[in-house]
């Protein structure tokens, strides 16, 4: 399977501080890769590059097969899907479920005189239903819940059948049933054959939704341990990312820890 992102030897520095180190890393556009490491680690800011939304100081990256740097980014990012924060805190509070994944289609932020396609309308609804929205569709977006928002950030972000998904911590702030209705949603679209590469950054293994099958492992900007979750995953290993020794069980696919007592 072709590779749909590429870190060579990448190195992020601001304020003469290595906010990435020397990072190599790959994903293949049928992986689904989780990023786990204490704040500070360096996580958002891969998910940045990866996104096309930042640059390296040195090394270099290669998405979906275009270098940075030596490519038109505009024309990447269409292709690329993306769920954050930021991106939460730029939609239109006043806008439509419909409209927030509807526009997508042509990757504005807010409906104006724009026209779309029939298409493109069942489309939006065929993946707000997917992702338990259809009876939100009328709603307005600052109406809803923490829980609701972060389902119709991705909603938006599959809308136009992305080749490669970012996900920053699409469950943080969550209360338990949100989550784990989130993070179903999110392993059964893991688990899709038609579902693109992956990457979702999070602080927790318990976030890490079933069908995940690659961890890369950050601490201090640098690579503790990247590869196959079953192999990767583990007590020394999240003990080194975090820096306290670790106890790591697992139970159908999912994952807790909690320091040693």
């Amino acid at each position: 399977m072709p590779e749909v992102l590429e870190l060579s030897d990448v190195v992020v520095r601001r304020n003469a501080r290595d906010i990435v180190s020397h990072v190599d890393w790959r994903v293949a556009g049928d992986e689904r890769w989780v990023v786990l490491g204490p704040n500070g680690a360096g996580k958002t800011t891969l998910l940045q590059l990866a996104a096309t939304l930042d640059h390296p100081t040195s090394g270099t990256v290669a998405v979906l097969g275009e270098r940075l740097g030596r490519t038109d980014v505009f024309d990447l990012r269409p292709r690329i899907g993306i769920a954050s924060s930021a991106m939460a805190r730029r939609i239109p509070g006043d806008e439509t479920v419909l409209d927030v994944v509807l526009t997508a289609a042509l990757a504005v932020l807010g409906r104006w005189h724009e026209q779309y396609d029939r298409i493109d309308e069942r489309r939006a609804l065929r993946v707000l239903a997917e992702w338990k929205l259809d009876h939100l569709a009328d709603r307005l977006f600052g109406t809803l819940s923490d829980g609701e928002q972060k389902r119709v950030q991705i909603a938006r972000a599959v809308m136009t059948d992305p080749e490669l998904l970012l996900l920053d911590e699409p469950t943080a702030s969550l209360d338990l049933g949100s989550r784990e209705e989130l993070l179903t949603l999110l392993g059964q679209y893991a688990l899709a054959p038609t579902t693109p590469a992956m990457v979702m950054v999070t602080h927790h293994v318990e976030e890490i939704p079933v069908g995940f099958t690659h961890v890369l492992l950050l601490r201090d900007g640098a690579v503790v341990a990247a590869g196959p979750i079953g192999e990767t995953l583990t007590a020394e290993n999240l003990t080194a990312t975090f820096g306290l020794p670790i106890v790591l069980t697992a139970d159908g696919g999912r994952f807790a820890a909690r320091a040693q007592g």
